[in-house]
């Protein structure tokens, strides 16, 4: 058992939980450049070069978007691999 903050915590929930708090971030940037992307994009800034830059945020945030859900999947795999690993084997079977 590793001990984090004085509380005894297991290292595979640490890490999930880790995970999780860096995915909700990383979701919530997503959304903040999604949108700035949008505001951009649809302004009515007669300006080329915003425009462009708001659909290059869009763009950006998009590919983003299917990085961090592969990458959470992928994780979420393993996390389930390791805890159904790490379980006691069952005893024998007695005759």
């Amino acid at each position: 058992m590793i001990y984090y903050s004085g509380i005894g915590v297991d290292l595979v929930s640490f890490i999930q939980d880790l995970t999780v708090r860096v995915v909700m971030v990383a979701w919530a940037l997503f959304l903040l450049s999604w949108s700035i992307g949008w505001v951009l994009r649809g302004s009515p800034i007669p300006f080329y070069r915003v425009k462009r830059l708001g659909q290059d945020l869009i763009e950006d945030a998009v590919i983003g978007a299917f990085w961090l859900a592969l990458g959470s999947t992928v994780f979420a795999l393993i996390s389930y691999i390791v805890s159904n690993v790490s379980l006691p084997m069952p005893p024998p079977p007695s005759i």
